[in-house]
């Protein structure tokens, strides 16, 4: 049942073939074309739609609880940066005695400030499973932490939108601490391998580009079976009337819990993709203001429908690419604020969410009645 209604999703699966091409043609067309030619995908413009695509997979996981049980989370950025400093855990691990200082063990942040063995925290992270599992284990756990202690306490609304936010910016604080062992406000960054893969090199480069277009179609389909089942009615009643559907006996806090925690673990999958991608992870990703620019990318592509927060994260980044070069860099922010008040006022739906209204709405239309045929009389009367 749930299948067939994933196969009708139409919208749903033009997305998901739109992201199967991309998988394959731009890392061929990187690899596989001449450099002069018209058709070649440069190296930088493919870790930049990576990098993209890893937006696209914060913003699909914050639309799974703003979107679908109203949670308004304004630190969504704090989970991608955790999961993003578990992955460049791993790979400053990969480093060895290739660092500057040739320690095998220690990082080069560690030796510089005269650290003299390895924190227990870092223990595990040179094998590429543990830092996977760290991935997700990390966000899922501070996620449901918090959410156990916040929903159990009936915190909802602006008042648990600020708390979050609390939660961004006090781990923003922790990690600029040198102290903290995490490289202080320079962070993880001069990466050389993954899985015994240089980083720097374009095979490299076109496969995480793959993978992560991959996760964002995977990372789809897991939120729209969650919000198809049955405990996804349940998530949009918490939503419209939270205190109906205690009335009615279920657990709303439970329901609420488990979006927000696997909604935390897919935004810390998507911060691990784009390390590697990137390059450098470091505290500048807990800043508030980036939890707060996912929840325009949500909004301008249209909350509740899962396909448009992932293109309003590629837009509006794309835009913010284009426009913060040249004269027009330091307006850039006033242009983003700009935009989130037009949206509001005139899309409150988004893109797509406006788009789907618009052609439903032309279907009804061209849904003519059929003409009802006069009674023939009886002769007989």
């Amino acid at each position: 049942m749930l299948t067939a209604k994933l196969l009708a999703d139409r919208r749903g699966l033009i997305f998901l073939a739109i992201l199967a091409a991309a998988a394959i043609l731009v890392p061929a067309l990187n690899l596989l074309t001449p450099e002069g030619s018209a058709l070649h995908v440069p190296t930088y413009a493919m870790s930049l739609m990576g990098k993209y695509l890893t937006y696209a997979i914060l913003a699909l996981a914050l639309d799974l609880v703003w979107g679908y049980c109203g949670i308004l989370s304004l630190g969504h950025g704090a989970f991608f940066a955790l999961g993003g400093y578990a992955m460049g855990m791993y790979l400053m691990r990969q480093i060895g005695p290739r660092g500057v200082y040739g320690n095998p063990v220690l990082p080069d942040f560690m030796v510089f400030l005269n650290w003299k063995e390895l924190p227990w925290y870092w223990y595990g992270f040179d094998w590429f499973p543990f830092a996977a599992l760290m991935v997700v284990a990390v966000p899922g756990l501070i996620a449901f932490i918090f959410g156990w202690f916040a929903f159990r306490s009936r915190v909802t609304g602006v008042y648990l939108s600020i708390i979050t936010q609390a939660l961004t910016y006090a781990l923003l604080l922790a990690f600029f601490r040198n102290d903290m062992g995490f490289g202080g406000n320079n962070g993880l960054t001069d990466f050389k391998d993954i899985l015994g893969f240089n980083i720097q090199s374009d095979a490299t480069r076109a496969g995480l580009f793959a993978l992560t277009a991959l996760t964002l179609a995977a990372a789809y389909l897991i939120a729209r079976s969650v919000v198809m089942s049955k405990a996804g009615k349940v998530l949009l009643a918490v939503r419209d009337a939270e205190s109906r559907v205690r009335f009615l006996g279920y657990r709303a806090d439970n329901y609420k819990l488990f979006v927000f925690t696997l909604s935390a673990m897919m935004a810390g999958i998507a911060g691990a993709l784009y390390v590697p991608q990137i390059g450098i992870i470091n505290p500048s990703e807990f800043a508030p203001g980036n939890s707060i620019e996912v929840v325009i990318w949500t909004a301008v592509g249209g909350r509740g429908t899962l396909v448009g927060p992932a293109i309003g994260a590629i837009l509006v980044n794309f835009a913010k690419t284009t426009f913060t070069t040249g004269a027009l860099a330091p307006y850039w922010l006033f242009a983003l604020g700009g935009l989130f008040v037009l949206v509001t006022l005139f899309l409150p739906k988004g893109i797509v969410g406006t788009a789907s209204d618009y052609l439903a709405r032309r279907r009804a239309a061209g849904a003519k009645p059929e003409p009802v045929a006069a009674p023939t009389p009886d002769p007989a009367e």
